[in-house]
């Protein structure tokens, strides 16, 4: 049985007041038990964050990494090394918004993937499509190249300590969310593609939808059988909203 998972992805959101006011709500939240909970803060508030919640039963991932694993000479980055020291266990790969606007492409992302595996950090590989290859009816040619990269180079079993987050670009920020079975559909042919290499990869790893995901609508989503949970962005600065995301993944 896989455990849901709940992940918030605050992107370039936060100052030191308002993240602190955001780790206190986040401190105050009942939680569900058979949930895994994660936070990904911008990297300047990342210790904050950590520190801030000592003691409570969430993860604190960073947005991106480098590279390389180790501490080097690359003006700018952050080694994965340097994110466990900190404190962080996972780290987002390939969110569209690295991939549409920083031009981040698969090379790339599978050397940031392997990095970040190297030091122990749980890589949450972003796959999704935009809405001109939706229309054109190119969705899973497009996520399954994106997900083909890493396997190609990596191997199926870099999945067996991984996590994949399926957000259509169409959905994200724009309160438009893929259907429950739209959903579905692309997260089934997300594990059929791994069960075509290896069907004990495929049963374990979680699979989480990202697109306008909101309390409103979290329950039918997370009622699909290959949807594991959610990466959620703007509902996350809010931590009565993400509580109750989290608490409809208990269901």
């Amino acid at each position: 049985m896989r455990r849901p998972m709940v992940a918030g992805n605050w992107k370039m959101h936060g100052t030191r007041a308002s993240v602190a006011e955001l780790i206190n709500g986040l401190r105050h939240l009942a939680l569900p038990s058979g949930v895994d909970v994660a936070v990904f803060p911008p990297c300047l508030h990342i210790n904050q964050v950590i520190d801030g919640l000592k003691g409570k039963s969430i993860s604190v991932g960073a947005q991106n990494s480098a590279v390389e694993s180790m501490q080097g000479a690359l003006t700018g980055e952050i080694a994965p090394s340097q994110l466990v020291d900190a404190g962080c266990s996972l780290v987002l790969i390939g969110h569209s918004e690295r991939r549409q606007i920083m031009g981040e492409r698969d090379g790339m992302l599978n050397r940031k993937f392997a990095a970040a595996q190297a030091c122990g950090l749980i890589p949450v590989l972003c796959v999704g499509e935009t809405l001109e290859q939706r229309e054109a009816g190119k969705t899973l040619e497009v996520v399954g190249r994106q997900l083909g990269s890493i396997i190609e180079e990596l191997g199926v079993g870099a999945f067996a300590k991984a996590v994949i987050a399926y957000e259509p670009v169409w959905a994200i920020g724009t309160g438009l969310t893929a259907t429950p079975q739209q959903a579905q559909d692309v997260h089934k042919a997300i594990r059929e593609q791994l069960a075509a290499e290896n069907s004990e990869v495929a049963r374990g790893v979680r699979l989480l939808y990202g697109g306008s995901v909101k309390a409103a609508n979290a329950v039918e989503l997370f009622g699909m059988p290959d949807i594991d949970g959610g990466l959620i962005g703007g509902a996350s600065l809010n931590a009565d909203e993400f509580g109750a995301i989290c608490r409809a993944a208990g269901n």
